[in-house]
């Protein structure tokens, strides 16, 4: 089985070189988008709007909704954090904030979503009167359509990350970089992460289970143990959100390969424009003449695109980011596999993020060979294992589009050989232990899938109940929360951009001269 693993190539001549320069990893930028359900007391979801205390959803910089109004999404500036104290002390910030101001109500700390006993009263996000606040509540209306709206309550945390230029000189060997280099590297960086991404479910995947009501009225042919009562489990899932059960494009699943810029916009563009028999059956209209979708295509936008990483650009204008990455190139990647860490306040941790640093860094170096068609549906496969069953004894993992098989354990070891030689590098910059530490940590993890977040969560879940379980956690959360003072924001930030963002909503509706109809047909999706 040895011999297996030598498909990962042999980084030590890369980070030997690397070694020489650890300045080369000073300034990775990263930003967190975190999603929380608000939730009443029993543990149901809140059927109260948006609350005004915490501003315009439509212009906030840090604090909005999803897809639902009870879905809060806190966003950190995603442009220029390159200190890992920085970012979760300003996310923890937005946290205490946003506890202060729910008084009756608490933040869910699951993924999977609390009690739902009526699917039809999740009310959609609303933002305002303008065209662009209408046209955002229809798109949310065609997800409803679409997908349901059980699904698009599960909620999640987004990493978004970049890499300094002088580490895309060092390891492409390029004094002169250019944009196109950067994005190449990048592209290399998203396709080795769908062959070993599933690393991040099976170390923090922490939806193993779901309360019953879920599923309440629906199929699914996977064979969930239950209490009876409120739990649906797999005994061996790690994240139940990123399976098929889960939150994903269920009927339309799209063929990126990611092996050039050009192709994954033109893919995109293709089902942005391409109309969907499927969804040409829920029509764009009711009999009541109200707009259900904002089209029939296979995605109403480059939004609905439900994949574990996305290359982005930062864009402020109204061209639609994928004009942006052809024009300008890849800037960061967007990291949407992660689940709630529910023993977090935030729900992420230190640890998480540390991990995360070393993992995109050598996902960056390894392998730079293009992803053929069908590696990339061996690769899927391997996501939906270790989600429905990544800490089953002995599972094995395809390799190489399915030509070889390892077992996670030995495959976890090779990994984290790199990973630690990584840490050293990135230790002597920060002058600590801190990410060698991460290494010592998670490796145990493989060696002993008790000690993971979806292991240690459902054992908790099944001996105190879902309900229960999630209760005493947002409660605590809520407490610890509220009794902190803030230590980046301060109360005026606070008010200052409450302020600013219902003016800035108002100017916005106050300057619409289009009609609606005519303003969708003006849009580009």
């Amino acid at each position: 089985m040895q011999e297996e693993v030598k498909v990962i190539p042999d980084l030590s001549k890369t980070l030997v070189e690397l070694k020489k320069y650890p300045g080369t990893l000073k300034g990775i930028c990263r930003g967190i988008e975190r999603e929380t359900l608000r939730v009443k007391q029993d543990g149901s979801l809140t059927d109260t709007s948006h609350p005004t205390s915490l501003g315009s959803a439509l212009t906030h910089q840090w604090i909005t909704t999803d897809f639902a109004e009870a879905l809060l999404e806190l966003v950190t500036p995603r442009d220029d954090i390159d200190d890992i104290n920085y970012l979760v002390r300003f996310l923890s910030d937005l946290h205490r904030y946003v506890a202060q101001e729910l008084t009756q109500e608490r933040m869910w700390p699951f993924s999977m979503p609390c009690i739902i006993n009526d699917p039809n009263k999740i009310k959609l996000a609303e933002y305002g009167k303008s065209n662009i606040g209408r046209m955002k509540t229809l798109y949310r209306r065609g997800l409803k359509n679409r997908y349901g709206a059980m699904m698009q309550i599960i909620a999640g945390v987004h990493y978004n990350f970049s890499l300094p230029i002088a580490f895309w000189q060092k390891s492409l060997g390029k004094t002169n970089i250019t944009t196109e280099d950067i994005s190449s590297g990048y592209l290399t960086l998203i396709r080795n992460y769908y062959r070993f991404g599933w690393i991040i479910p099976y170390l923090f995947g922490a939806s193993p289970a779901m309360h019953s009501s879920f599923l309440e009225g629906r199929k699914t042919n996977l064979c969930f143990e239950t209490d009876g009562k409120e739990i649906l489990w797999l005994p061996y899932a790690t994240s139940l959100r990123l399976s098929n059960v889960g939150y994903n494009n269920k009927k339309n699943v799209l063929d990126f390969t990611y092996n050039s810029l050009e192709e994954y916009v033109d893919t995109l563009n293709n089902a942005i424009n391409t109309p969907s028999d499927d969804y040409l059956k829920i029509g764009i209209r009711d009999k009541n003449n109200h707009l259900l979708q904002l089209n029939a295509n296979v995605l109403q936008t480059e939004n609905e695109l439900y994949v574990p990483v996305r290359p982005k650009r930062f864009s402020n204008s109204a061209n639609p980011g994928r004009d942006l990455l052809l024009q300008k190139g890849i800037e960061y990647i967007e990291i949407r596999s992660l689940d709630i860490n529910p023993f977090s306040t935030i729900g992420i941790n230190y640890d998480q993020i540390r991990f995360l640093d070393l993992f995109l860094i050598w996902c960056s170096l390894t392998n730079q060979s293009k992803m053929t068609k069908e590696e990339l549906h061996s690769n899927r496969k391997n996501w939906n294992k270790i989600s429905l069953e990544g800490r089953k004894p002995n599972l094995e993992i395809d390799l190489n589009g399915g030509k070889d098989k390892c077992t996670l354990l030995e495959i976890g070891k090779r990994i984290f050989n790199d990973l630690y030689y990584l840490a050293k590098i990135l230790d002597t910059n920060e002058g600590d232990m801190q990410y060698q530490n991460v290494c010592n940590k998670f490796i145990k993890f493989f060696e002993n899938p008790e000690l993971t977040y979806s292991a240690r969560i459902l054992h908790r879940i099944k001996t105190e109940g879902f309900l229960t379980t999630a209760m005493m956690l947002a409660e605590n959360h809520y407490s610890l929360l509220k009794n902190e003072s803030l230590e980046i924001l301060s109360q005026q930030d606070f008010l200052r951009q409450l302020k600013e963002s219902i003016e800035s909503q108002h100017k916005i509706e106050k300057n619409d001269c289009m009609e609606f109809e005519r303003y969708l047909d003006s849009l580009y999706y």
